[in-house]
């Protein structure tokens, strides 16, 4: 795929420029993931008794990853139709709506429903993000642009879960009122996009020919499998999704479930981010200096070990190893996906990104059917821990060996 031409943009546009959505889309993914599982085990308790709706949870994740995956799949498909700008501000406008109506959704059908339409949104703003900041990286490079998108992601993010928590009070314990609030969040995101001033030429609707796409998606899927180093990168990648998709998940649901407050689960996922500002500060520096390899494989180490005392642990010992692996996914964070930018020509990112961005979305489906079956094996939500410890293990060997 050709690199898209940029007909006019402002002069003061740089990569960064990009990676300072973050806050925006930081700020109303924390909001989001704060409430998230629980709007949906609360859906599910409707049906189901309590272990099994928590079980449900998992499978529903599964499914809603597997979607998401599809949508990453076709992502270049689609990047081939539309330019990146548009496709941005389609995007945006849809996550606003959606969101913003899922708020005051009552039926569960009616929220499935606009769930997914939000799920491609952000799917597609998610790929496209790091291509534009790739465009527009210049001589700065991956590494520091990375690590500032991901540190105002964690800015927006940090008072995010109090905010969420804050608002669930105003409405009486209605967890799906915070999602009005990431709903705006994303229209405000798009009218600072708006001032950047990005023309590009629209691209010529051509018909969609299935046997061809679906022939061009298995073409390009093996020519990047073929690449060097592109397997190991992608098995990383999903390596540090399934832990990130574990602990989104599930964290929210075991500190209830273990008695803690509302307000409690707001200020261990608002600490939570803490470790990931710090950190992003340094992190482009210290990747730069020391390699990707490091810092992944600090990460994988320690979440695998933290992973395996929360298997057992309670009480408010419980939360603080909640904390304490955050400092593990810090260090990955502005890292998992180097392996890709670096082996990469800049030229065929666009065309390889749909490929290499299942990694994000494929570990969303494998991970929470693993957890099912642990909730239901063991009679535990805390038992999904054993799975983080495993594929910490697992992704360290795969990063560490020489083929």
């Amino acid at each position: 795929m050709a690199r898209e031409k940029y007909l006019a943009v402002n002069r003061n546009v740089t990569g960064f420029s990009f990676a300072n959505l973050g806050l925006f889309t930081g700020f109303a993914s924390g909001i989001v993931n704060a409430v998230y599982s629980l709007v949906i085990l609360g859906i599910f308790k409707i049906f189901f008794s309590e272990e099994m709706a928590s079980a449900a949870v998992g499978v529903y994740a599964a499914a809603y990853a597997l979607f998401a995956c599809v949508v990453a799949l076709f992502s270049s498909e689609i990047l081939r139709w539309f330019t990146k700008t548009k496709l941005l501000y389609i995007t945006m406008i849809v996550l606003g709506t959606c969101y913003c109506m899922m708020s005051f959704s009552v039926k569960p059908e009616t929220f499935i429903i606009l769930d997914y339409a939000a799920q491609t949104a952000l799917t597609l703003v998610s790929v496209l993000l790091p291509l534009f900041i790739a465009d527009f990286s210049k001589k700065v490079g991956m590494e520091k642009l990375n690590a500032r998108l991901h540190l105002w992601e964690n800015v927006g993010a940090l008072v995010a879960p109090v905010f969420a928590m804050t608002v669930v009070g105003w409405f009486n314990g209605n967890y799906r009122m915070p999602f009005l609030a990431a709903g705006m969040i994303y229209f405000f995101g798009l009218l600072f996009f708006k001032h950047f001033g990005i023309v590009q030429q629209d691209k010529k609707l051509k018909a969609v020919n299935v046997r061809k796409t679906m022939r061009a998606l298995r073409i390009t899927a093996i020519s990047f499998f073929k690449k060097t180093g592109m397997l190991r990168a992608y098995i990383v990648n999903f390596g540090f999704y399934a832990l990130r998709s574990m602990r989104l998940l599930y964290v929210p649901i075991v500190v209830i479930e273990n008695g803690f407050t509302n307000e409690t689960l707001g200020i261990i996922l608002s600490v939570g981010i803490l470790p990931y500002i710090i950190i992003d500060v340094f992190i482009g520096k210290w990747i730069k200096k020391y390699g990707v390899k490091l810092w992944m494989a600090l990460g994988f180490i320690s979440f695998a070990v933290f992973s395996l005392f929360a298997t057992f642990i309670t009480g408010k010992l419980l939360l603080v190893i909640f904390v304490l692996w955050q400092i593990s996914g810090a260090f990955m964070e502005s890292a998992h996906d180097l392996l890709f930018f670096n082996g990469v020509q800049k030229k065929d990112q666009a065309k390889y990104y749909g490929i290499f961005r299942t990694s994000v979305n494929f570990p969303s489906v494998i991970a929470p059917i693993l957890g099912t079956l642990c909730i239901t094996v063991f009679g535990s939500t805390s038992a999904v821990w054993l799975i983080t410890a495993v594929a910490g293990i697992l992704s360290t060997i795969v990063l560490l060996s020489k083929r």
